[in-house]
């Protein structure tokens, strides 16, 4: 019963990161507006938290392939590998510093580190991605990153980081109670 939960969870999760993206996007830096925000980010790292870093990235993988398909499908398989190696660095870094320390402590320790680690990653997959496939000359996105990029990245990962640490506690107490729910439910 307990598998059952978990995928429908993450479903879900899944599900509300798309629809995040759907309904709330918009710029950040006025000088690059096409760089433009969106919490999609925060249902997945939530779900790595709780199920841990391996399902995190499935999360992610799933989430992006989906977004990639729809809304962000103008940017195909560019935007589908970007996406999951800015997200799967989120994941990776806040939700194994997590279930080492499990506390809030070692909550927001994760969250700042990812911060700064999805940031600095993002540096050579955009200098990379957007000049070898997008057709950009390199030197306007090296042009780019400490005005856009560098600022954006780091925005939209605090942004989202901030709105994970005030949700988190209480959707995993949600989360789990449901579970232990339906596992006496059944078991009954």
């Amino acid at each position: 019963m307990f598998k059952v939960k978990k995928m429908t969870t993450m479903a879900m999760l899944i599900a509300l990161s798309v629809i995040l993206i759907y309904t709330i996007r918009f710029p950040i830096i006025p000088s690059a507006p096409f760089l433009e925000y969106e919490p999609a980010d925060i249902p997945i790292i939530i779900g790595a938290l709780i199920y841990g870093t391996v399902n995190g990235l499935i999360l992610t993988v799933v989430a992006s392939f989906i977004q990639a398909l729809t809304v962000s499908s103008a940017s195909g398989w560019i935007g589908f590998v970007m996406h999951v190696l800015s997200t799967g660095t989120l994941v990776l870094v806040s939700s194994t510093i997590y279930h080492r320390i499990r506390s809030f402590k070692g909550l927001v320790i994760g969250l700042i580190l990812s911060c700064f680690a999805m940031t600095l990653v993002m540096v050579p997959t955009n200098l990379f991605f957007t000049v070898k496939f997008l057709g950009v000359p390199y030197e306007a996105v090296k042009s780019m990153l400490i005005p856009a990029i560098i600022p954006f990245n780091l925005l939209k990962s605090i942004i989202n980081s901030v709105a994970i640490g005030f949700v988190y506690k209480g959707i995993r107490v949600v989360i789990k109670e449901k579970s232990h729910n339906m596992t006496i439910k059944h078991n009954v």
